[in-house]
Parts: structure tokens; C-alpha cells; sequence
């Protein structure tokens, strides 16, 4: 049997295009699709109320094996993480009325997903991002 092997390029945190535009104060990711500035996509961020709930989902995350997803609700929205292979996770959400799937390496979507912590504050030029 072979193993799934995706050819989808991938977000990564050293990536040589910028693709992350910011995170607004509400932790929606707001992103540049392909690199692309002229496309910005919004993926709705993990949002906890306490220390106990951001260490569950963070380990949930990280749980997470080939062919599993786990569920991010949001009040208006929500969307889907799921592994995909070993490093190597798709983010689902709506872009302009079609699902869209966002892929990322762990190290980055864990990244993303710490700014869901109780103690984080977005950068000052992410605030406007939200309004």
C-alpha cells in the first residue's frame, strides 16, 4: 500500500514570501493566500477562556494523527484542522463563498494556535486588523 504523499505547498514560518498579513485582538489569522497580497484570507483562530483549556486543545492538537481533525468554534464561524500526514496539517474555511484548504507544517499551525492563550496581546498594527 503506498503512503499518502501531499504535493501542496505549505505555509511555514521561514517561508521567503510573507504570507501571514497579522492577528487581530479577536485571534483571527489573517493571511495572504499563496503569498499573494491581494488575496487575504481570514481563518478563524482558537479562542479559550482559561490556562486548563488552552493546554486541552494544544494537546489535542498535537495528538492529532494522520486522517483526524479537530473543530474550531467560533460565534459566527468555524473551521477544521486536519493532519493530513506527519507534518503536514489542513486548515478548511470559506474564501469568498468556497471551502478553501490552507496547508501548514506543524511548527507553524502551533505557532498560530499559541496566540490562543488567556495572556496574549495582538501586535499594535494587528489591532485595526479586526475593525
Amino acid at each position: 500500500m503506498n503512503k499518502f504523499f501531499p504535493l501542496t505547498p505549505r505555509y511555514r514560518l521561514d517561508d521567503e514570501s510573507p504570507w501571514l498579513k497579522g492577528i487581530d485582538p479577536t485571534r483571527n489569522y489573517w493571511i495572504h493566500i499563496n503569498g499573494e497580497k491581494t488575496l487575504t484570507a481570514v481563518i478563524p483562530g482558537l479562542v479559550v477562556s482559561s490556562i486548563d483549556e488552552f493546554k486541552q486543545n494544544i494537546q489535542k492538537f498535537q495528538a492529532l494523527e494522520s486522517g483526524a481533525h479537530i473543530k474550531i468554534e467560533r460565534a459566527l464561524e468555524s473551521c477544521y484542522i486536519c493532519c493530513i500526514s506527519q507534518n503536514c496539517y489542513a486548515v478548511e474555511c470559506y474564501f469568498n463563498g468556497l471551502l478553501v484548504c490552507h496547508t501548514f507544517d506543524k511548527e507553524t499551525l502551533e505557532s498560530l494556535l499559541m496566540t490562543s492563550h488567556p495572556d496574549w496581546k495582538c501586535t499594535p498594527k494587528d489591532v485595526e486588523l479586526g475593525q
